[in-house]
């Protein structure tokens, strides 16, 4: 299996997949409460953490399928933070009987257009490019994470979101990923699987537009976490951990 991964307890499985900017390190603080119960397997995307960099367009669906079977891995929880979610939303409408449960943690969404208040910002961070300490600055400056750089876990994000950056610009060879056709967007209502999409208050209002579309899923529960940034992970793993746990006991 070329992915970095890690599996934790005994149970039934549940799957983690973190956001961008970042590696597995940011499910710290979750993985060991989830895993009094469950068997929690983490991984590393690939071009992250110490999972090898993109050598030809990336297919995180498939890479994540490939996960599975690896594990011998038949039916598990999915839970996806920001592009974690979408590519576990896109594993959902592919793999309906692959997925137990869908968790969704701020997702991004396949075929969405972000406002030009995001796409502006993003700009300006990827316009330091390749000046990795720039890069890194800039992006831990945005909004969505002032909770998480004020808090106890600053050092902590700045580093994984260092140690992405420099990996981006010394190790990539392609920057392409390729989506399922067509975009989940339009297939919303199709996800059979009991959704839960958890949001906190410090956040892009992109992700109220994401989670007014996600009212299509036919079973899906919403949860605001108060005072938690994009970064519910590092900003709240207790509250996120007792929510998953909620939802799949089905509290």
């Amino acid at each position: 299996m070329e992915l970095h991964y890690n599996v934790q307890g005994s149970g039934d499985p549940i799957v983690l997949l973190h956001s961008p900017g970042v590696d597995m390190r940011v499910w710290k603080f979750v993985v060991p409460q989830l895993a009094h119960t469950k068997k929690v397997i983490t991984f590393d995307g690939r071009g992250t953490g110490q999972s090898p960099s993109p050598t030809k367009p990336l297919d995180l669906v498939h890479d994540l399928l490939m996960l599975l079977d690896h594990l011998g891995i038949e039916k598990t929880v999915l839970v996806g933070h920001s592009m974690g979610g979408q590519i576990s939303t896109d594993f959902s409408l592919l793999y309906p009987s692959r997925v137990e449960k869908l968790i969704l943690i701020a997702p991004s969404l396949t075929g969405f257009q972000y406002s030009s208040e995001f796409t502006s910002w993003m700009a300006q961070v990827n316009a330091a490019a390749p000046d990795v300490e720039k890069l890194t600055n800039l992006s831990l400056q945005g909004p969505i994470y002032s909770v998480t750089m004020s808090g106890p876990h600053c050092d902590f994000l700045y580093e994984l979101t260092h140690h992405y950056m420099k990996k981006v610009f010394t190790e990539w060879k392609n920057f392409e990923v390729i989506w399922p056709q067509p975009p989940a967007i339009e297939r919303l209502h199709d996800i059979s699987a009991d959704t839960l999409f958890i949001r906190g208050t410090v956040e892009w209002a992109d992700i109220d537009r994401v989670g007014e579309l996600f009212k299509q899923v036919p079973s899906i529960r919403f949860v605001t976490i108060d005072d938690a940034d994009h970064m519910v992970p590092l900003t709240h793993p207790d509250e996120l951990s007792r929510q998953i746990q909620k939802f799949i006991e089905n509290e």
